[in-house]
């Protein structure tokens, strides 16, 4: 069984993908602080702590699991939540540690990068796309510390897959929902417009998240990968559809009086602005999930064993 190193694998979101790839791999978790918890056998998930942002710990951590892949998911997630300098070095210095040490390991490499890249949800104020759907190859214009920590994420994957010939995968989610916790249909985003003009009213399912990285570990493996070794790509990780199940081209003229010319979206269509079309190509992913039986399903959030 292949061993999958996972940092920041108990957050939020993190603990989503370490419970979907612990039946098939050996996960080893690593975060900033150890949950005080032995690895549990039947798990096949152990734990490690680090300050993946500290290069010598990072190195030395990666290099003693000696994994066959590692998923690099810990980040200060969103920007306004720290000072700004605060965000963008921490980001930034854990990710280069992290894929630096995986393409010494030469370890596949998959990775937690953003809709923020692409530079609209921190704008103000927030420019429409050059096209609809939004798709990977769209210009990367941030002006916030979080979504230039994504940029920069992504560049150094690819110079790490480049330098030591590893394939690597960058995943941009959307605001990411929990089964049953869906801030993105409370009755104070659904009643003011405004709330998600950001990032064009787009979500995605923390389960759906886990699959894509289970999936591109999966295409990044194998004599005939879909990513090969020495290439990088990024993905868009979205739900089908927005989170107020109305024509996107209508919530677009009601909030910016305009749509973009260049527009290969239906008038009537409740699509996400994001194209995932590329996930589907490279990984078989499309998702699973959407908020009309999502929002209120009860499912136990993965506890990772920690009681």
């Amino acid at each position: 069984m292949e061993t999958v190193l996972v940092t920041g694998g108990r957050g939020a979101s993190g603990r989503w993908i370490v419970d979907r790839l612990a039946g098939d791999y050996e996960v080893v978790v690593v975060d900033y602080e150890h949950p005080g918890l032995d690895a549990d056998p039947e798990s096949n998930i152990s734990f490690r702590a680090a300050d993946l942002a500290d290069r010598g710990e990072a190195l030395d951590t990666v290099a003693a699991v000696d994994p066959d892949a590692v998923v690099h998911w810990a980040a200060i997630p969103v920007a306004g939540t720290h000072p700004d300098g605060r965000v963008f070095e921490t980001n930034v210095h854990a990710a280069k540690n992290v894929l630096d040490a995986a393409g010494r390991a030469n370890a596949r490499i998959v990775q937690a990068s953003s809709d923020g890249a692409y530079g609209f949800f921190f704008a103000d104020p927030t420019p429409l796309p050059d096209e609809l759907p939004i798709t990977e190859d769209h210009p990367l214009r941030p002006e916030d510390p979080y979504g230039l920590s994504k940029v920069t994420a992504e560049a150094a994957a690819g110079a790490v897959a480049r330098r030591e010939g590893v394939p690597a995968v960058s995943v941009r989610p959307s605001w990411i929902q929990r089964p049953g916790e869906y801030g993105c249909r409370s009755e104070e985003y659904v009643g003011d417009l405004d709330a998600g003009a950001g990032n064009f009213w787009s979500y995605v399912d923390a389960r759906d998240v886990a699959d894509l990285v289970a999936a591109a570990l999966a295409g990044t493996a194998g004599p005939d990968p879909a990513v090969a070794p020495g290439t990088h790509e990024a993905v868009n990780c979205v739900a089908a559809d927005n989170a107020l199940g109305r024509p996107l081209l209508g919530l677009l003229r009601e909030s910016y009086d305009e749509a973009p010319d260049d527009c290969a979206v239906e008038p009537g269509d409740d699509r996400s602005a994001y194209a995932i079309a590329k996930a589907d190509r490279l990984f078989g992913w499309m998702p699973s999930h959407s908020w009309r039986e999502a929002a209120d399903e009860a499912v136990p959030e993965p506890t990772l064993f920690e009681g």
